[in-house]
């Protein structure tokens, strides 16, 4: 289901190996029945004053801090694993899709919220692009693309407005920049800490929209108590927009366009 552009260097470590489990478990993860192949709607409640949205059962409502959901018996909607009719108030949902409390048959039906914007996504485990999925074309481990780095934390938290794939502007929140050097020049990427103290950064390089997709993720493990920090394109994602259209990735903050071809990591969809 998978296919590398190139061989796995065999350079007598267990690297080359150890990708290639991670990348397994990627393709695992993309194609699990509420992975990212699933979303075939995101709609925004604001474009739907009346509530109703055509491809969702139920009236959804924005309301302060939560969103009223009403439903008949004709809706075929479920809460909590139980038939539901009649009105309830829901938060943004953060767990695992399969856990969203609100269904329809085997649709989950999640709320999300964005700035202040309310928003309902349809994750259908029989949609198309989850049908029509063949892999995703990556470049095999080479070491030439972990690198040593640090991560240099602001003084204080930053946003900047950056366009979404959805066409909308959202703030970014960044945390530092992970500083590394690749063939002997110096390059920066602005990055955000997870919950977790581990690294996000959305980068965009001189394959993209060529033979990678336009940008891409780096989730480096958190820093050492010094900053340091592997940075491994080995490793480098596709973001969940480039499987459906209805996810709102942020483009790559200024900055964050490197000069120079990384022609490493997930590269696009096969037949992409």
């Amino acid at each position: 289901m998978t296919t590398q552009a190139q061989r796995p260097a065999e350079d007598g470590s267990d690297e080359p190996r150890e990708w290639r489990k991670w990348h397994r478990r990627r393709v695992e993860t993309i194609t699990a029945p509420y992975g990212p192949l699933s979303l075939t709607g995101t709609h925004w409640l604001e474009d739907h004053p009346d509530g109703r949205i055509p491809p969702v059962p139920g009236t959804w409502t924005a309301d302060g801090d939560e969103v009223v959901l009403t439903a008949g018996a004709a809706d075929g909607l479920t809460l909590d694993g139980k038939p539901f009719t009649g009105t309830a108030r829901l938060t943004a949902h953060h767990g695992p899709i399969p856990e969203a409390p609100v269904a329809h048959g085997d649709r989950r039906l999640v709320v999300l919220r964005r700035e202040g914007l309310w928003a309902v996504r349809d994750f259908d485990p029989g949609s198309p692009a989850r049908a029509a999925f063949t892999g995703i074309e990556a470049t095999g481990y080479d070491p030439r693309w972990t690198l040593p780095g640090r991560f240099l934390p602001y003084p204080e938290h930053r946003s900047v407005r950056v366009a979404n794939a959805d066409g909308r502007e959202r703030g970014l929140g960044l945390a530092g920049e992970i500083v590394f050097v690749l063939d002997g020049e110096e390059h920066r990427l602005h990055a955000a800490v997870e919950d977790d103290g581990s690294l996000w950064a959305v980068f965009s390089d001189t394959t993209g929209g060529d033979t990678s997709y336009r940008f891409r993720f780096l989730r480096p493990a958190a820093p050492a108590e010094d900053g340091s920090v592997t940075v491994d394109f080995n490793r480098a994602l596709l973001p969940p927009c480039a499987f459906a259209d209805h996810f709102i990735c942020p483009f790559p903050p200024p900055g964050n366009t490197l000069p120079v071809a990384v022609a490493a990591g997930e590269r696009v969809l096969l037949g992409g």
